[in-house]
C-alpha cells in the first residue's frame, strides 16, 4: 500500500510539473504574441509619417500640373488671339497689293480722258485704249488671272454655264460652244466665275 501511494505521489507531482509546464509555455506564447503586437503598432507607427510625407508630395505634384495646365492655356488663348487679330488684318490687307498695281491703270484711264476732251482722232484714242487694256490684262496674269477660251469647245459644267440651246450652225458645233456671252476666269487653276455661253444643239 505504501508502494502504491508513493506511486501515486510521484503521479500527481508529476502531473503538477506538466500542467505548470504548459502554464509557463502558454504565459510565454501570450507574452511572445504581446511584443508581436507591439512590433507590429510601433511599425505601423513609423510607416505613418512616410505617408503624410507622400501624401505632401503628392499634392505638391498636383499643384504643380495644374499650375503648367493653367500657364499653357494662357499661352494657348494668347496665340488664339493673336492669330486671329492677324487673319482679320490679312483679311483687310488682302488686296492692298493688287489694287496698288491697279492704281497705275486707274491713271491711264484719267490722261485718257482727259486727252478725249480735245483730241479728233479716233485711231489714237483706239490705241490709247487698246494699250491701258493690254496693260490691264498683263497686270492680272501676273496675279494668276488666266481667262477661259470657251468658244469652239465641247460643253463642260465644270468650266462652263449655259445661258442657252440654239441649233447648231454646222454639224461640228453640237454640244459645243456656239459663243460667250461673259468670259470666264481661272485663278491660280481655280475657276472663279464660269463663262456663260450658248450651246448648239
Amino acid at each position: 500500500m505504501k508502494k502504491q501511494t508513493k506511486k501515486g505521489k510521484k503521479e500527481e507531482a508529476e502531473k503538477e510539473i506538466t500542467s505548470e509546464e504548459k502554464v509557463a509555455q502558454a504565459t510565454a506564447e501570450e507574452n511572445q504574441a504581446n511584443e508581436e503586437n507591439i512590433q507590429e503598432e510601433a511599425a505601423s507607427e513609423e510607416e505613418m509619417p512616410t505617408c503624410e510625407n507622400d501624401i505632401e508630395q503628392l499634392e505638391a505634384t498636383i499643384a504643380d500640373l495644374k499650375d503648367k495646365h493653367l500657364r499653357l492655356f494662357s499661352e494657348f488663348d494668347n496665340y488664339r488671339k493673336r492669330t486671329t487679330k492677324e487673319r482679320i488684318e490679312l483679311f483687310k490687307t488682302a488686296s492692298a497689293d493688287i489694287i496698288t498695281d491697279l492704281l497705275s491703270v486707274l491713271d491711264d484711264f484719267d490722261r485718257a480722258n482727259k486727252s478725249f476732251e480735245t483730241t479728233t482722232d479716233i485711231e489714237a484714242v483706239k490705241t490709247g485704249f487698246e494699250l491701258i487694256h493690254s496693260k490691264l490684262n498683263n497686270l492680272l496674269a501676273k496675279k494668276g488671272l488666266e481667262s477661259m477660251d470657251a468658244k469652239g469647245k465641247d460643253f463642260d459644267t465644270d468650266f462652263h454655264e449655259a445661258i442657252t440651246e440654239i441649233p447648231a450652225p454646222t454639224e461640228e458645233l453640237k454640244s459645243k460652244v456656239v459663243d460667250v456671252v461673259e468670259r470666264g476666269y481661272l485663278l491660280n487653276g481655280k475657276v472663279i466665275r464660269f463663262a456663260k455661253v450658248v450651246v448648239g444643239k
